[in-house]
């Protein structure tokens, strides 16, 4: 190649690459500049009062499952579960607030580990970078694994290790498990819209094999008892009506994306969803589309403005491919609705901590309870009912004729999808 043509290629893809670190750079100046104004604006504000639905409880196979969409009325049956142990406590969570109501658990906890309870907690480490080192010091007859925030160590290039602890569990003794997507805090007790559920029964030890194979996958090999292997008595019994879905990226096992494609795809009345972040992959998005096209009634409830406001930008990127569907977006008014809920044809349905995106779908460890059984489906759809009371519907009139600008930043932040 002549030297003169040589060096036009390399000036060519020397303004290639500028150009494309000028994108680069300007999506995360946008992104970055999105989320320091949107915090701003929010501090101080409180979310308005919200319609919650009261516990419910119905029975499935051996046993019930109670679905909780107010926190308060979750964390006093927590810690009453904890208060009332006579033998062991599994307790997991992503975010644990150093506040009032995290320094309730603590004590609820330590307490049950004082009066010889066997207390395991698992806590997720950078999801509580904020939260202070005191509040993180635990009575030595508790055993708490930190999920480091660096877990890859050495293997830097190793996908698998990368993954956040985003699970929330509890289970006391051999009867009683509580999963769903709250969080330990205040703020979540009385601010944001979530579900969870109380599970008895059978269904309980799927809950209990989730915790022991977390621990005994992510303990350090030390001698110190908060480090040995948690051992199960494994119970011989199953519950057909209940399976719990793992997402566990250090054994590349990713069931839960397939888990909502196979529900989606089967549906022939209805599919109502609520997530608190819409960030699907395009296969996702045409099993919904497809769904609509044939007749369901497909909804998604999202929150009109989520904590994560970067999210909320990228997940509009998907409406008018759903708008276009036939798909009916509702819009959740004056608090997050943090809740991972879906319900298919009055006969599926599921409760679990798995945002539909990328991060939880194919990164994080996660943890969904897909039930078959009508009387819990029906359940469902009476708190998306309720949910929907306080919704602003999107019509797809309204999305084609938003501002220029915002068409802007959506095509801008775009890029960005595959990593959210």
């Amino acid at each position: 190649m002549p030297v003169s043509a040589r060096i036009d290629v390399d000036r060519l893809f020397g303004a290639l690459r500028r150009v494309l670190l000028t994108l680069v750079g300007l999506q995360l100046a946008i992104a970055v500049g999105m989320s320091l104004v949107d915090s701003y604006r929010r501090r101080g504000k409180k979310a308005k009062p919200f319609p919650v639905s009261p516990p419910q409880t119905v029975s499935v196979g051996d046993g019930t499952v109670t679905i909780y969409t107010y926190g308060r009325d979750l964390y006093d049956d927590m810690i009453a579960a904890i208060e009332g142990a006579q033998r062991q406590v599994l307790f997991e969570t992503y975010i644990w607030k150093g506040d009032e109501t995290g320094e309730r658990f603590k004590k609820a906890l330590s307490d049950a580990a004082a009066r010889g309870v066997e207390v395991y907690c698992i806590y997720d480490g950078f999801a509580n970078l904020v939260v202070s080192p005191v509040f993180k010091h635990f009575p030595s007859s508790m055993k708490v694994l930190r999920y480091p925030v660096y877990a890859a160590g050495w293997r830097f290039l190793d996908l698998r290790r990368y993954g956040r602890d985003h699970r929330k569990i509890l289970v006391v003794d051999d009867d009683t498990g509580f999963v769903g997507g709250y969080n330990i805090g205040s703020a979540y007790e009385t601010e944001w819209r979530d579900t969870h559920v109380r599970i008895t029964g059978s269904g309980v030890w799927d809950l209990k094999r989730a915790f022991a194979d977390f621990w005994n996958l992510h303990r350090r090999r030390r001698l110190r008892h908060s480090e040995r292997p948690l051992l199960l008595e494994t119970a011989s019994t199953w519950e057909p009506s209940i399976r719990v879905q793992r997402n566990v990226p250090r054994l590349w096992m990713f069931p839960i994306r397939s888990m909502y494609i196979e529900a989606i795809n089967r549906a022939s009345r209805n599919v109502w969803m609520t997530q608190a972040y819409f960030l699907p992959d395009q296969d996702f998005v045409d099993a919904m589309r497809d769904a609509a096209r044939r007749g369901v009634d497909v909804r998604l409830l999202l929150p009109l403005k989520s904590n994560h406001i970067v999210a909320d930008w990228i997940s509009r990127g998907y409406f008018s491919q759903l708008l276009e569907s036939g798909v009916k977006i509702l819009r959740y008014r004056d608090a997050m609705v943090h809740a991972k809920t879906a319900t298919v044809d009055g006969t599926w349905c599921t409760v679990g901590t798995a945002n539909i995106d990328r991060l939880s779908l194919q990164g994080n460890y996660e943890i969904n309870v897909e039930v078959i059984d009508e009387s819990m489906s029906k359940v469902l759809e009476s708190v998306f009912a309720v949910d929907e009371s306080n919704c602003l519907p999107l019509t797809r009139g309204e999305w084609e004729a938003r501002d220029l600008h915002r068409k802007w930043t959506e095509l801008i932040l775009a890029p960005l999808r595959p990593l959210l």
